[in-house]
């Protein structure tokens, strides 16, 4: 079902070529103010215009439809629409039959019998993330002493982010990265052992971003290199503070004073410019797929934001767990 959490859930809705994509959130309290133009910075930091993004340009004006009176939220189930205005769906009229290699069409197609909306991707497009950031300006109201920065680390396996993007835009192809996320101020004591764990938390969410392949927190894989001498967190006060951060901020599922610390992989973009080899469904034969429309050479660019967003949401969950 397209729904997360417990006590701070959400539901996403709707198609990248759709009339409309919003979020409905239940478990917000009373009385934070709240206005779309709380929405704008946020929504600007996931928009598209820099090299390497895609040439949909959408006005992503936030429309609160309920849950909102006098500027503060009332409490109730909070819905969130954004409209979609900028579509070219005959971009996509080829893709019923002919599957884009790396991309969702052909698994869409066969959990929903063919009855999917193809266009843009449909429900599986990075259009969804919208509704995500959009939860997560809220979810960073309900936490405001936590401090949620996620930034890129690498492009295409490079530091040099223009050259690489320049690179991949002239091949007609595209290239992923990694993103690192922190989040500082974490009371102690918030996640469960095993199955709300903050790292199954967050990474139940940071998987609903689309093109996200991978997820690591502290040292993550590197870890499987160290001895226990060296990965082990030697604490050093009361308040949980230790001489290096090699757990990431988490210990048994439970934060423990330190900054969270977790780096995502983003695979490269799975509609790309140059032809590519797929099988034609109906003819049951190998052909030459070309994709038209407008796609992100470097999705990664995009992710940051989105990444503290999701981040936002879950702690925002285990706070209000908290205080139950």
């Amino acid at each position: 079902m397209n729904q997360f959490g417990i006590n701070y859930r959400i539901s996403i809705y709707g198609e990248s070529h759709g009339s409309c994509v919003g979020v409905i959130i239940d478990g917000i309290p009373a009385g934070i103010e709240l206005t779309p133009e709380d929405f704008k910075n946020d929504l600007e930091r996931r928009k598209t215009g820099k090299q390497g993004t895609s040439s949909r340009v959408e006005d992503d004006i936030p429309h609160l439809i309920s849950g909102v009176y006098m500027e503060k939220t009332t409490g109730a189930p909070l819905h969130i629409m954004f409209e979609n205005k900028n579509v070219k769906s005959n971009d996509y009229t080829n893709l019923k039959s002919t599957p884009r290699p790396g991309h969702a069409d052909f698994t869409a197609s066969k959990k929903y019998n063919g009855f999917n909306d193809p266009r843009g991707g449909g429900h599986f497009s990075g259009r969804l993330t919208l509704c995500l950031v959009a939860a997560g300006v809220i979810a960073k109201k309900i936490i405001p002493k936590i401090n949620i920065d996620a930034r890129i680390i690498e492009l295409g396996g490079s530091t040099y982010f223009d050259k690489v993007i320049q690179e991949a835009i002239i091949k007609k192809d595209s290239i992923g990265g990694i993103i690192e996320c922190t989040a500082n101020n974490i009371p102690i004591g918030w996640g469960e052992p095993f199955f709300n764990s903050i790292e199954s938390m967050i990474s139940h969410l940071v998987f609903s971003i689309p093109a996200i392949k991978g997820i690591e927190f502290g040292s993550g894989f590197g870890a499987s290199k160290m001895f226990g001498s060296q990965h082990n967190d030697v604490l050093i006060d009361l308040e949980g503070h230790t001489k290096t951060n090699h757990s990431g901020g988490i210990n048994g599922g439970i934060s423990n004073g330190n900054p969270l610390i977790f780096r995502v992989a983003v695979k490269p973009t799975s509609s790309i410019s140059s032809a590519q080899n797929t099988l034609d469904t109906l003819k049951n034969e190998m052909v030459d797929l070309e994709i038209i429309g407008r796609h992100d050479v470097c999705i990664a660019l995009r992710v940051p934001v989105i990444l503290e967003s999701v981040t936002a949401i879950a702690l925002a969950d285990l706070y209000l767990q908290s205080t139950k």
